[in-house]
């Protein structure tokens, strides 16, 4: 079944003569995840999470792609001083993304889901603007992490590299993780009220924040807690899918 629906894996032979109904695209990026994670944490978990949601609702003839992942984020200040982390200007994101959307759409497919995994990649503009070349081309967004409410599967959710990004590698890669290597992921906050409390924003500069570039403990990450959370964003990007694949004209997105 994963030839059919994971394209990293997929061959011709499997794909050749078979309507998809959905397009899925995990984005993720090329960074430090603490000292215990790989660079590419982001990009492993929303391709792993986009193939198990493309595998449930395919079990009810629904038929999602799944593309290979974007390892191209944007990235905060500081961040780019460490070493190989790596930063891609919105305006390359952008053009990657139209390349996308302009083969899919040359091949007929009209819907696409992102499934980003990286909290400072953004699409909306891109979205708005494709949607001016592409009227008939549907992209949705959303951040996998926030499909289901983390607070109900972990003792200490974090904001990089903590429990939640630990506990879900435990789940799916636990040959790639070493947790005793990793460092505490305390980091500092704002010091000017607007912005800790987020009415206000400025990026984040990263070496300045954190020594051990996580924010968040990963300490009480257990593979047990990854899948339990898993199984709930699964489900909800499930529920997602069927909704979005039965939508067949634009008027029906609103009531």
């Amino acid at each position: 079944m994963k030839r059919e629906i994971d394209l990293s894996i997929s061959v011709y032979g499997a794909t050749r003569g078979k309507r998809y109904d959905v397009a899925i695209l995990p984005w993720g990026a090329t960074e430090p995840h603490n000292l215990h994670l790989p660079y590419l944490t982001d990009s492993i978990l929303s391709h792993d999470v986009a193939v198990d949601a493309a595998q449930k609702v395919m079990e009810e003839g629904i038929r999602c792609m799944v593309l290979p992942p974007v390892n191209m984020g944007a990235q905060n200040p500081g961040q780019r001083d460490l070493p190989f982390c790596m930063h891609f200007r919105q305006e390359t994101q952008k053009a990657i993304l139209t390349d996308i959307v302009a083969n899919l759409h040359h091949q007929g497919i009209r819907k696409l889901l992102i499934i980003n995994g990286h909290g400072g990649n953004l699409f909306k503009g891109m979205i708005r603007d494709l949607a001016v070349d592409y009227p008939d081309f549907i992209i949705a967004s959303s951040e996998w992490f926030k499909m289901a409410p983390a607070k109900e599967f972990f003792d200490n959710p974090g904001d990089h590299a903590d429990e939640i990004e630990t506990s879900v590698m435990l789940y799916y890669h636990p040959e790639l993780i070493r947790l005793e290597e990793a460092g505490e992921g305390r980091a500092k906050g704002f010091s000017i009220p607007a912005l800790a409390e987020g009415k206000v924003w400025i990026p984040r500069h990263w070496t300045l924040v954190t020594t051990d570039t996580g924010i968040g403990n990963p300490a009480a990450s257990t593979a047990e807690k990854g899948e339990r959370f898993v199984h709930a964003v699964v489900k909800a990007y499930a529920d997602f899918l069927k909704d979005f694949t039965n939508i067949q004209k634009q008027t029906d997105f609103y009531k």
